[in-house]
């Protein structure tokens, strides 16, 4: 497995909606951050699903190295 790719140093603000599944990008490598676009297939990382509880505003790990994914937990401070 490799070591994900740093998309930003920084999370993500982005608006879930009730009901709906999303998928977290956990390589890095996807141009459509903090989303899944595939790019991760052979890389050996696999994208985190998870499903909105609640309309909601969140903050998605834009580092890939949160120990709270998919939400920032501010490891990017220590990068």
């Amino acid at each position: 497995m490799s070591e994900p790719v740093i998309a930003q140093r920084g999370p993500f603000e982005v608006e879930v909606s009730a009901g709906q599944d999303y998928f977290w990008c956990r390589c890095g490598r996807s141009a459509n951050q903090p989303f899944c676009d595939g790019s991760h297939k052979g890389s050996g990382i696999t994208p985190l699903k998870f499903h909105a509880e609640q309309d909601d505003t969140l903050f998605l790990c834009g580092c890939k190295h949160t120990h709270t994914p998919p939400c920032c937990d501010g490891t990017h401070n220590s990068l």
